[in-house]
């Protein structure tokens, strides 16, 4: 019988840890998205187009379709807005009815819709892994009940995260939807690490409790949180330049932004010092685990990615490369918080 939870075990560590690395290509693929303004690439959801299958030729669509599409996401907002009503956010409510650009209906580039489709098939496809992580952890429903509701705790978080992208195409990019969708994606991130580290034993470390060291550790993960915020402001900022620009001239874009740029390139060296800090306590404490080589080397290479992107004019692909490497950095981090405190957080 110990054989066989054993091998069960293994198969749900094995297939969490794939499902975490899905998540981590859909960050990528998003990434993408915004770095080719994409993201208004299909004006409804789920469907694109109202199809499931997108157009590649404007000939497909009526000719107003902009003011089709436009119209219907009116709509949705007007409920949206009763919602966020009725939690109390009056301002927000009205902002989202009164701001006309959010109603302004791109012009279709096949492209752009398809990056964008391809975006919808990835989350899918993580929906479906989530579901098959569900129901491998219902072999320990009795055994460990910790892990079987965490996982069914995620699944409900990336339904809801399905929802909140349905409302970033509906409000059009609103910028604390873009973030708050972030946020969500981390909060995913840090309850699949948990998976992973707890269906696979043979990732933890022999240690003794290193409160000193945890408590620097959550300052890291708080302070490269923090960092991934500011940039989603600076995204947000960008993403207005460009299409000023019309998405050309892209060494002028960082000319073009304000303080959100000068505070997300300076807290990079708040980042660097708490890291650099933590990497002399855990190389003083002869701590040795690849999960810490890892993360410095990735907290490492996104300041160089986001110090490339200033310099050489936002080449497109290092922005999707370099808000991965934050997020890869942040479930690093997770992964490490997990090793150092195994005992506490993964005891059954």
């Amino acid at each position: 019988m110990k054989n066989n939870t054993d091998t069960e075990l293994r198969r749900l560590g094995r297939f969490s840890l794939l499902t975490l690395i899905s998540v981590y290509f859909l960050i990528l693929v998003g990434g993408i998205v915004r770095s080719t303004g994409s993201g208004m690439g299909c004006p409804d959801w789920p469907k694109c187009f109202g199809n499931w299958v997108p157009p590649t030729s404007i000939s497909e669509l009526p000719l107003d379709y902009k003011e089709v599409y436009s119209n219907k996401r009116a709509k949705k907002n007007q409920k949206l807005a009763v919602y966020l009503q009725t939690l109390g956010f009056n301002n927000l409510a009205s902002n989202i009815l009164n701001d006309e650009s959010i109603l302004e209906e791109a012009d279709f580039n096949p492209v752009k819709t398809w990056i964008e489709y391809v975006n919808r098939l990835v989350g899918v496809l993580i929906g479906l892994f989530i579901i098959v992580t569900v129901y491998l952890s219902t072999k320990f429903f009795n055994s460990d009940r910790k892990l079987f509701f965490t996982s069914l705790a995620t699944l409900i978080l990336v339904i809801f995260q399905g929802w909140i992208g349905s409302l970033v195409v509906s409000t059009n990019l609103i910028p604390f939807m873009v973030t708050i969708h972030m946020l969500l994606a981390l909060v995913i991130v840090a309850m699949l690490s948990w998976i992973v580290i707890r269906s696979n034993p043979d990732l933890l470390v022999k240690n003794d409790s290193r409160s000193t060291v945890s408590y620097l550790l959550l300052v890291c993960m708080l302070v490269l949180i923090i960092q991934i915020v500011f940039g989603t402001q600076v995204r947000e900022a960008i993403d207005s330049v460009a299409a000023s620009l019309q998405y050309s001239q892209r060494g002028q874009w960082i000319r073009n932004l304000g303080a959100e740029f000068l505070i997300h390139r300076s807290f990079s060296w708040v980042v660097l010092i708490v890291h650099g800090l933590l990497m002399y306590k855990l190389l003083k404490m002869k701590f040795d685990s690849k999960v810490f080589k890892s993360l410095v080397a990735v907290i490492v290479l996104t300041i160089i990615t986001g110090t490339s992107m200033a310099y050489f004019g936002m080449p497109a692909f290092l922005q999707p490369v370099h808000l991965l490497l934050g997020t890869v950095g942040f479930g690093l981090q997770i992964f490490l918080f997990l090793q150092l405190n195994s005992k506490r957080y993964l005891t059954a």
